[in-house]
C-alpha cells in the first residue's frame, strides 16, 4: 500500500507539471501566435505528453519495472484517448458555454486525469508478472 501512496502522490505531481506545460502553450499560442483555442490544445497536449510520459515512467509507475518501448505506446494510447475525450469536451464546452477559454481548458485537464491514473497504473505502465 505504500507504493500505491507514494504513485498516487506522484502521479499528482506529474501531472499538475504536465498539465501546467500544456495549459501555459495554450495560452501562449494563443495569446502569441494568435491560434485557435482547438489548434493551440493539439500542441499543448503533445509538449505535454513528453512531461507526463517521462514523469510516469521514471517517478510514478517505476515500481512497476514495465518495459521502456511498451509503455511509451501504451501511455501514448492512453493519453491520445484521453486527449480525444480533452478535445472533445473542450469544443463543447466552448461552444455551449459562456466561460472563458483558459477556465474551460482547466476544468477539461481535470476531468480527464482520473481516467488517465486508472488506465496508466493497470495498462499503460504494468510491468509483466516475471519483472514484478
Amino acid at each position: 500500500m505504500k507504493s500505491l501512496g507514494a504513485s498516487a502522490i506522484w502521479f499528482i505531481v506529474v501531472g499538475c507539471l504536465a498539465a501546467a506545460v500544456h495549459f501555459g502553450v495554450v495560452v501562449a499560442l494563443v495569446h502569441g501566435l494568435d491560434l485557435a483555442p482547438l489548434v493551440a490544445n493539439v500542441a499543448g497536449w503533445l509538449v505535454a505528453f513528453v512531461v507526463s510520459f517521462s514523469g510516469h515512467f521514471h517517478l510514478t509507475f517505476r515500481a512497476l519495472r514495465a518495459p521502456l518501448l511498451r509503455s511509451a505506446w501504451r501511455f501514448f494510447m492512453v493519453s491520445a484517448l484521453g486527449f480525444l475525450a480533452n478535445e472533445a469536451a473542450y469544443a463543447v464546452l466552448l461552444r455551449w458555454t459562456g466561460l472563458n477559454y483558459a477556465l474551460t481548458l482547466a476544468i477539461v485537464l481535470i476531468a480527464v486525469a482520473v481516467s488517465t491514473w486508472l488506465l496508466s497504473r493497470h495498462w499503460a505502465f504494468l510491468g509483466s508478472p516475471a519483472r514484478r
